[in-house]
């Protein structure tokens, strides 16, 4: 979702939402990027959040409003609701459990089915502290992203000294 408001100048608000399994470290991911914060004990997003970020693009206001979902079953049906109207999605995964990466093609289809318009995806493989125990290789996130409409991120940590 795209909006412009020509009184004020040009403004762009895009809806972003952030999916994937319980546990994968999605209100970390967002914490992190809207408040340079990070919680090792941070508890389970029930329903949904969200931060709206503001920057500036070619001389006009961007402003993101990422929705942070819950990823235990049991709320699917509330937070399916909210992909509507988002121009991109990030599909995130733990990169130390491979059922959170074997859960891609589900919450590809969740998301094609409940989004009202093409949406822009990226595959965001996290906590790349935990590489010593890394359960899913590079080549296999790769290879998602050549068969589909997927752009590959990168492995995300908890603080970039420990990457």
């Amino acid at each position: 979702m795209g909006s412009s408001s020509e009184d004020e100048g040009e403004e762009y608000l895009f809806k972003i939402v952030i999916i994937g399994d319980s546990a994968v470290g999605k209100s970390n991911l967002l914490s992190r990027y809207a408040r340079n914060e990070f919680n090792m004990h941070s508890k389970a997003t029930i329903g949904v959040e969200f931060q709206t970020q503001s920057l500036e693009f070619d001389g006009k206001e961007v402003k993101a409003q990422i929705w942070d979902t819950a990823g235990q079953e049991r709320f699917r049906a509330v937070t399916s609701a909210y992909y509507r109207g988002a121009f991109g999605a990030l599909v995130v995964y733990d990169i130390s459990r491979r059922s959170t990466f074997d859960s891609i093609p589900r919450w590809l289809d969740e998301l094609k089915t409940h989004s009202d318009t093409t949406v822009a995806m990226m595959l965001v493989g996290n906590k790349c502290d935990l590489e010593s125990i890394r359960d899913v290789s590079v080549e296999e996130w790769q290879k998602p992203c050549r068969i589909g409409r997927l752009v590959f991120y990168g492995d995300i940590c908890i603080g970039f000294d420990k990457c």
